[in-house]
């Protein structure tokens, strides 16, 4: 699947993964080594994540049940808390650095695609 912000067209991540499963939901990106450039992980349903066990800072979107984003963190470091926002329906985890370049912010829509075969 591909991520793509609504309101501008940028392309947030062209292999989106999702965890709506348990033991998924749990592990997340923990242990993992690093979070490709073009991926992401998509958990639901989630309301907040933590980046404890992991190497590398990742930038977060919190999206309510319409897949609007209604708070962003850019850079969450290891070993943090992410915010706790109402209404939160589900949460995506994005490299470090693709909200800024996709300018994606609070208040924009996003939706899921599926990959375009060649």
């Amino acid at each position: 699947m591909m991520l793509i912000n609504r309101e501008n067209g940028n392309i947030l991540a062209e292999d989106v993964r999702r965890a709506s499963a348990f033991w998924s939901r749990f592990r997340g990106l923990m242990f993992t080594r690093k979070l490709h450039q073009k991926a992401a992980l998509h958990i639901v349903p989630c309301q907040s994540i933590h980046t404890y066990f992991m190497k590398y800072s990742i930038d977060v979107l919190y999206l309510d049940k319409f897949d609007q984003v209604i708070g962003v963190e850019e850079e969450l470091r290891p070993g943090k808390i992410g915010r706790m926002l109402r209404n939160t329906a589900s949460v995506i985890e994005l490299p470090s650095g693709t909200i800024s370049k996709t300018q994606t912010w609070v208040g924009q829509g996003i939706y899921f695609t599926a990959i375009p075969k060649s």
